[in-house]
């Protein structure tokens, strides 16, 4: 029987404590994601602490600590894979991203666990929470900074609703007003907003545009040549 040969009891109680301790750590770490209810939770950060520190662990007792690194390698990998899974794409916007990220140091903690490097381990445990939960009060208080008055690095457009039948010549003018105002266009787009009516919209060249400049275009659009509807949108570069 080759379980007889090949168990030995303090190799085996370091692998237990390597297990626990990537068990635990993950479970603290998913224990924040399971609070806010984020795509990978409790049970998943755990398992992949766990899965991490279960095959350095493993590489560590089969070819010490050169084959260990080479498993890190592909855990580092292909836990890309399991991340890219909560990542989800809605229009313009990006979700799941800080959920990756969080996948990607639990198994940075598994990894460290199945070394043997406990307290480095607990460490980074830490920094993780920390940063979960400690920089979310900072990341708010950037966020409701207003930009008025701001030059912003960002992606421009320039919004009007029209008729139908106006769709060119309004097309037309909007372009010229921007290329007048030396906001060159880069895209024009017209899309339907019913039987009778569109909007057309210009993805600007430019993204450094001072938040006045737009303003009084939007406004001279709607006062001079009757547009009901003219707005301006600005989306920042992460």
């Amino acid at each position: 029987m080759r379980f007889l040969t090949t168990f030995h009891l303090w190799p085996f109680l370091d692998t237990v404590v390597s297990y626990l301790v990537a068990f635990v750590l993950g479970t603290l770490i998913g224990a924040e994601r399971q609070y806010r209810q984020r795509t990978a939770g409790l049970r998943t950060n755990a398992l992949v602490a766990l899965g991490s520190s279960a095959f350095v662990d493993l590489g560590q007792r089969l070819g010490g600590d050169v084959e260990s690194i080479r498993i890190i390698a592909y855990v580092v990998s292909g836990i890309g894979f399991l991340g890219a899974g909560v990542i989800m794409k809605e229009g313009m916007n990006v979700r799941g991203l800080n959920t990756a990220a969080t996948l990607w140091c639990s198994a940075a903690v598994g990894a460290i666990a199945g070394s043997d490097m406990i307290a480095e381990a607990v460490l980074l445990t830490g920094f993780v929470i920390l940063a979960n939960t400690m920089l979310r009060p900072l990341v708010d208080a950037i966020n409701r900074i207003p930009l008025e008055g701001r030059n912003v690095e960002a992606t421009y457009t320039v919004t009007i609703s029209t008729d139908a039948a106006e769709a060119g010549p309004m097309g037309d003018l909007l372009a010229e007003h921007l290329e007048a105002a030396q906001l060159p266009v880069a895209e024009l787009d017209v899309i339907n907003r019913g039987e009778d009516r569109v909007e057309i919209v210009a993805k600007l060249v430019s993204t450094n545009i001072a938040v006045s400049e737009l303003d009084a275009l939007t406004d001279h659009l709607a006062k001079v040549h009757g547009i009901t509807h003219a707005t301006w949108q600005a989306r920042t570069h992460d």
